[in-house]
């Protein structure tokens, strides 16, 4: 690879722009896509990187990334929220899980070493593909998303001590007593570490990131981020543990700063591309000749994966009292091999824990059980319906019929999706007015407290039609969505206009970004939380400074009316991000001097005919005097300052225009 090295990466980078593409257009995970970019160009593709070393030095630092990311997700107030689920449901499952696996493994012959890491790899399933899709699909905040949610927090925490045991059977070779000695020192300085870098979070982080947020530098701060994340890496691999547990460890300490949006943000195009490097690196693993020798083998095993989590996921949900069909839900949508798994097998093979060859077998079978976790997350509801056809509709019916018979003397009542922090201001408004209204959650705790406490909150899902019906939506008056989720937005609004065509609907979005796809949905109104803070801030700050009330209540009728017309121009700022969607606030100002040169000095303004670039003249600015929407009449003079509005794209065109007669 040394010889062409920057030919191979393009070659790299565009193989993988195309297979990620493509992938996106089948609705196939980009994990997949990158996986079949490293079966291309690795030693058993194409062979453009061939060289042991370069492929473990690229797969170290994706596997980096790769837990960085997923410990800077790692929230301790949502795992204790959901304890039940995570310490309850994810220990059982994640236990049971590989005591089975390691009994199978046993009984074909596979030695101790192998048989640990492979019953931890495949204890573990995809939080990236489950929770993407469960969100996608509108499910993540549903009976069986919680539930596999609180399993994912466990598995995340549990891979803690998982990267500590890597390392560690490779020095002992399995020797019971040697590597129980082993195993108990490796924990002791896990255990030094996470409180190492606890206290280094909590007392240098914070002071740290204050100082840097303070420079108001993107770059340094950006830098900074990677410097801890690998620094931390350095710290545990320098302590004899795996780098990629101090990796996590950074994101941890990060996402509990106050700065942990920032990160999230800055962070993203390296986190995005080096989890693509890091399963890059995991496809050039991938032998296709193993593959085509051992093809049937290999769909075994990955049958045997589903199956066998699917089966235990099933009988532990059971267990917890889920409903036959929660339970199935559950177990379609982790019986897949995650990444965490494939980071266990990949260091495996680092510290050859693993033989090449069984380690191929079972690694490709992981990772088709993965290719297969996206249509079984999607389908999950149709298949549970299915084998649970009784106690699923029994089930819906009853949620149904307890919000149809708690209702039926209702008319012209509002619906309200959602009964969040958004929700419960709305409802307290509509309680205030005496306005009738029935709200649906998926929260069953919230639905529980507030149902408990007389309000007219009922569990169910806003984007099914029967829950709707149930509802009475054809007698209602307006019905208000107050998710900020984009996906379940949509879905509901469908699902309303099918049923009725012409009853009014609003929607909350946190941001313009989804305005018109909203609107050409059914949405009769859009409303964008940015647009709307803005406007009160602006209306407390005019009623403060002693504008009339009745004046400045005119002033946002009127903005509210025009669709925000007049914030959908803004002054581009450095941080701003060009290619960043906006479907209300598009356009930019940008101010042209007028000098002696300029083409435009001396003439009519409306000679100029500036409405074929699409811009719009704001104002004049002449001297220290400004003149708003000046006429076509007005002459421009030398040193006026020309107020434009537009699209940034024109307004490049407009200035040479003006600047030097050109078109």
């Amino acid at each position: 690879m040394n010889e062409h090295l920057l030919i191979h990466i393009v070659l790299l980078l565009a193989i993988a722009v195309a297979i990620v593409a493509l992938s996106r257009r089948l609705h196939f995970p980009p994990v997949l896509g990158y996986i079949v970019v490293g079966i291309i160009v690795g030693p058993n593709g194409f062979g453009w990187i061939d060289k042991e070393e370069n492929i473990e030095l690229l797969a170290e630092f994706g596997i980096v990334f790769l837990l960085f990311a997923i410990g800077l997700e790692f929230s301790l107030a949502q795992m204790m929220s959901m304890r039940r689920q995570v310490f309850g449901l994810g220990t059982v499952q994640v236990v049971m899980t590989a005591v089975l696996v390691y009994a199978v493994g046993d009984l074909v012959g596979l030695d101790t070493n192998t048989n640990i890491v492979v019953a931890s790899a495949f204890a573990l399933s995809s939080t990236a593909i489950v929770i993407k899709q469960l969100t996608e699909q509108s499910e993540i905040h549903s009976r069986h998303g919680r539930s596999a949610l609180g399993v994912l927090i466990f598995q995340d925490i549990v891979a803690i001590p998982l990267l500590i045991l890597i390392p560690t059977l490779a020095i002992t070779n399995a020797s019971d007593n040697v590597l129980g000695l082993a195993l108990g020192i490796a924990f002791l300085k896990g255990i030094l570490v996470v409180i190492i870098m606890h206290l280094i979070g909590k007392y240098l982080l914070r002071p740290l990131f204050h100082e840097v947020a303070s420079a108001k530098s993107q770059e340094l701060f950006t830098l900074t981020v990677l410097t801890v994340a690998l620094g931390a890496a350095a710290f545990t691999e320098q302590m004899g543990l795996s780098m990629t547990l101090g990796a996590f460890l950074a994101g941890m300490m990060l996402s509990e700063t106050e700065y942990r949006h920032q990160i999230e943000s800055d962070i993203r195009p390296f986190q995005d591309i080096l989890l693509g490097l890091f399963f890059v690196t995991v496809g050039m693993l991938i032998s296709l000749e193993v593959l085509q020798q051992h093809f049937l083998l290999i769909i075994g095993i990955t049958i045997g994966i589903v199956v066998l989590k699917g089966i235990v996921l099933y009988v532990v949900a059971r267990l917890f009292k889920k409903e036959g069909g929660v339970a199935l839900r559950i177990a379609l949508s982790l019986s897949q091999v995650g990444e965490f798994g494939l980071v266990l097998m990949t260091l495996a093979f680092t510290y050859n824990l693993l033989p090449l060859e069984v380690g191929n077998i079972l690694l490709t079978s992981a990772v088709l059980s993965m290719s297969i976790a996206p249509f079984l997350v999607k389908f999950n509801g149709r298949i549970a319906k299915y084998w649970h056809k009784e106690t699923y509709a029994s089930s819906h019916s009853e949620i149904e019929s307890n919000i149809s018979e708690s209702n039926e003397h209702l008319n012209q009542h509002v619906i309200l999706c959602g009964f969040g922090r958004v929700g419960q201001t709305v409802s307290r408004f509509l309680t205030k007015s005496n306005k009738p209204f029935i709200a649906l959650d998926m929260d069953i705790k919230r639905v529980r407290e507030a149902h408990d406490a007389g309000e007219s909150v009922y569990y169910g899902d806003a984007a099914k039609e029967t829950i709707l019906r149930a509802a009475f939506l054809n007698k209602a008056k307006i019905v208000i969505v107050t998710f900020s989720d984009f996906h379940a937005s949509i879905k509901i609004l469908k699902n309303i206009r099918h049923i009725n065509k012409y009853i009014p609907i609003l929607v909350r979005t946190p941001d313009d970004a989804h305005v018109n796809e909203l609107i050409e949905a059914g949405a009769n109104e859009v409303i964008p939380d940015t647009f709307e803070a803005s406007i009160m801030l602006a209306s407390h700050l005019m009623l403060m400074i002693g504008e009339p009330p009745r004046k400045v209540l005119r002033e946002i009728r009127g903005i509210r009316k025009n669709r925000y017309h007049l914030l959908e121009n803004f002054y581009p700022g450095e941080d701003d991000n060009p290619m960043e969607e906006h479907q209300v606030m598009k356009g930019i100002f940008h101010t042209v001097i007028l000098s002696e040169d300029t083409f435009a000095s001396g003439k009519m303004l409306g000679s100029l005919e500036l409405e074929r670039f699409d811009i719009q003249v704001e104002a004049i600015k002449r001297g220290s005097i400004r003149g708003n929407h000046p006429a076509d009449e007005t002459r421009l003079r030398i040193e006026d300052h020309l107020v434009l509005s537009g699209a940034p794209e024109n307004m490049e065109r407009v200035e040479l225009y003006l600047t030097t007669g050109k078109i």
